[in-house]
């Protein structure tokens, strides 16, 4: 399994060849297989520090908590991404919660918070690897909280559903408008009508538990900025 883990770790961990032969013997000794069913919650907070998720297969949701409960989304990860901020107790720039939870069955590698500390004191690499991925999850983070202060509803729906597109290369995204709305920090309700609002101008066909891009030139257009009707949301 050791084996396993540095081919893995070859391939997806760019400090890896950095390492000394202990370090390297540390890192794959300090790792295990794990698997998440769905709806599991597996990181709660500043508290909790399981450490870094290699993710093999699934997809993870990183979301913050308001003072009356609602959960906004800050990004979602996907096989082959790192996730890091689950190892909250190794970085200092970490001071506010999130929480993680599998959105799907997610099958991951996990490195343990206390070795990849280790790794972090003893290879530069090994810090530079993580303040530039925890950088990179900022920027998602700040690009979350830009949408929602400052851009008009219809732009963000039209931003996230041409995101979705380009995840899958199709035409149709399979979500349920109470999904979409947890996505994008917004109620139901707001959703629903503003995709009834698309669905009027021809941009999408609505059904059942999925939304059908219909006009993918003018759905770009709306989330650039340009083109825009008014609309009310």
């Amino acid at each position: 399994m050791a084996e396993n883990f540095a081919a893995v770790f070859s391939k997806r961990l760019s400090f890896w060849k950095h390492l000394s032969g202990s370090e390297k013997e540390l890192l794959c000794g300090s790792t295990s297989v794990k698997i998440y069913p769905k709806g599991e919650v597996i990181h709660s907070g500043g508290s909790d520090c399981i450490g870094v998720l290699l993710i093999q297969s699934g997809q993870l949701r990183t979301y913050i908590l308001s003072e009356d409960g609602r959960d906004i989304t800050l990004f979602r990860q996907y096989a082959d991404d790192v996730c890091i901020l689950s190892a909250s107790c190794v970085l200092q720039a970490i001071t506010f919660d999130v929480f993680i939870e599998a959105e799907e069955d997610t099958k991951v590698l996990l490195i343990s918070s206390a070795a990849f500390r280790s790794l972090t004191e003893s290879c530069i690499y090994v810090k530079n690897f993580a303040n530039e991925l925890t950088a990179d999850r900022f920027s998602e983070v700040m690009w979350a909280m830009q949408q929602i202060l400052f851009m008009s509803f219809d732009r963000r729906l039209a931003i996230f559903l041409t995101d979705e597109l380009a995840k899958t290369g199709g035409s149709e995204i399979f979500l349920t408008h109470e999904q979409i709305a947890k996505y994008m920090g917004s109620a139901r309700e707001v959703v629903s009508r503003m995709l009834k609002y698309f669905s009027e101008e021809g941009l999408v066909k609505l059904s059942r538990g999925s939304v059908k891009v219909l006009d993918k030139a003018q759905l770009l257009r709306l989330a650039s900025g340009t083109n825009r009707k008014k609309a009310s949301g």
